[in-house]
């Protein structure tokens, strides 16, 4: 791992209005407080265009109860000199929630798939930022309220699966007022007074249609309330395993087998509760080597006076939960929600980011010490798996998804966050000093890369809701160069020899056979 040097200066602008994001999310706040008003809609990251640049789609919500559908999505296409233009993207008149991107039908073009409230879609990428509505022939509509997805070839046959975690078993007219009856004082139900929804894991067939095969691959378990989904491999086999943040009840870390089939080993794992054994409110979540060993950890956002959660992983599939002594107990107060572990210095190391807000509108009311509307945090990784509080940012706001990626292409990560019933905000990242800093772009997940000591997990799954792009960023440092290895999903390996800085490295979905080292 590259030494951690002194920051001079962590620096991110918000810029999305001079950016021209001026989409605000409807999410129907009403008197009612029905329970999806206050969880939000995610962010995706990707280039849907093929030009290069990394555009953003916006999940919309609706407002349920007043009857009004949604009024569409938004994408906004990147022009470059961080300028966005936007078109609206009819929804399916539900909630939307999250989304995820993948190649599913292998054309070349990045496909979306959104989930929400009702049922779900699953979005064909014509090109030129135009989309076709392919949920029925394809089999993936869903149902019930489902929250984060990803993308992944779980059984390495070629074609991109489809994981989405499911929240709760709700209906809005069968909805009860909780909190204290008196006027002002109503306020959104404890998701413990519903039942959970089982996930869902879709085959994709090869021909344009998936098959339900959650039972079957042994993940559609019912006690769960998922909200954060991260795809990883976390035993190093080269079989993606997948993690679900549950709400309120254990977390599930789905083992792939490599037979079709998944184990939860949660339990087994020590990635199922806190380190008192406790359940907690996971939201957000992320698989990445945060300490440097070549093992992925696993990271969890929680709920307010609940500290999220690192687990460190010790190898032989066993954690430790390591958030006290790595230093992240400012991570109490707030109510996390959307989270990445990126290099925002390019020093060579994980950083994390969360940002926060909180569900209950009133909660001043309830609890005085906390807010409705909360700063993000940022932690940078100073080394000896510890990090520090680096006050980057002031803006009290409602966080929710959150996603991160270089916008206007200098070689450091920026930062897009959707809000909850507001703009969304895009924080630029200007931090000094400039260090070098190396990418690798994927089509497909599923790679580890390796550059300078440090390994990536290539996945666009994580966070909450949301989806960043399929891209392996390298802070090197001082360094000019970088050897590069690729794990590729198929078994193969390459490596690439004295890459040079500073560039973005664009392959394919496989190595190409002239590539191949000999």
């Amino acid at each position: 791992m590259i030494a951690a040097a002194i920051l001079l200066a962590a620096r991110f602008v918000e810029v999305g209005l001079e950016a021209g994001l001026t989409h605000k999310h409807e999410n129907g706040a009403s008197p009612r407080k029905l329970m999806m008003e206050t969880f939000g809609s995610g962010v995706a990251a990707a280039d849907f265009d093929g030009d290069g640049r990394v555009d953003l789609f916006f999940v919309n919500g609706a407002d349920i109860a007043r009857g009004k559908p949604s009024p569409g999505h938004k994408l906004y296409r990147n022009l470059g000199g961080m300028k966005f233009e936007g078109t609206t993207i009819p929804g399916n008149g539900g909630f939307g929630a999250g989304a995820a991107v993948g190649d599913y039908d292998r054309d070349g073009r990045l496909d979306l798939y959104i989930t929400g409230f009702g049922a779900n879609q699953l979005l064909r990428n014509l090109g030129g930022m135009r989309f076709e509505d392919v949920t029925a022939k394809a089999g993936v509509a869903a149902s019930g309220w489902s929250s984060s997805a990803g993308f992944l070839d779980f059984d390495r046959d070629g074609h991109l699966d489809l994981f989405v975690a499911r929240y709760l078993d709700y209906e809005p007219e069968k909805d009860q007022p909780c909190g204290f009856q008196k006027p002002g004082f109503r306020m959104y139900c404890d998701p413990r007074m519903y039942d959970g929804a089982a996930d869902l894991l879709f085959r994709n067939r090869g021909d344009g249609t998936f098959a339900d095969v959650s039972r079957k691959a042994g993940v559609a378990n019912p006690a769960g309330k998922g909200l954060g989904v991260a795809i990883g491999d976390i035993d190093d086999d080269g079989w993606p395993d997948i993690y679900v943040a549950n709400d309120g009840v254990r977390n599930f870390l789905y083992h792939n087998r490599q037979n079709g089939e998944f184990l939860d080993i949660a339990y087994a794992s020590g990635t199922g509760l806190d380190a008192q054994g406790r359940p907690q409110a996971g939201m957000g979540t992320e698989i990445a080597d945060y300490d440097g060993d070549g093992r992925m950890d696993i990271f969890v956002t929680n709920f307010s006076l609940e500290l999220n959660t690192l687990y460190r992983n010790l190898g032989g599939m066993l954690f430790e939960d390591a958030s006290e002594r790595a230093g992240l107990s400012s991570g109490y107060e707030p109510l996390g929600f959307g989270t990445r572990l990126f290099d925002f210095d390019n020093d060579g190391d994980l950083d994390i980011h969360v940002t926060n807000g909180h569900v209950i509108d009133n909660i001043a009311l309830y609890q005085p010490r906390l807010t409705y509307k909360q700063r993000d945090l940022l932690h940078e990784n100073v080394g000896g798996g510890r990090f520090r509080d680096v006050p980057a940012f002031q803006i009290e706001h409602v966080g929710r998804g959150s996603a991160v990626a270089d916008l206007d292409g200098d070689g450091d990560l920026d930062i897009v966050v959707s809000n909850l019933g507001d703009r969304p905000f895009l924080f630029r990242n200007d931090t000094t000093p400039h260090r070098n800093w190396l990418a690798v772009e994927f089509t497909q997940p599923g790679a580890r890369v390796t550059a300078g000591g440090i390994v990536r997990d290539v996945t666009a799954a994580a966070s909450y809701l949301s989806s960043s792009p399929l891209v392996a960023h390298f802070g090197l440092g001082e360094a000019s160069s970088a050897d590069v290895k690729i794990a590729w999903p198929d078994g193969r390996r390459q490596t690439l020899t004295g890459v040079k800085a500073n560039q973005t490295i664009r392959l394919g979905a496989t190595p190409p056979p002239d590539r191949l080292p000999r």
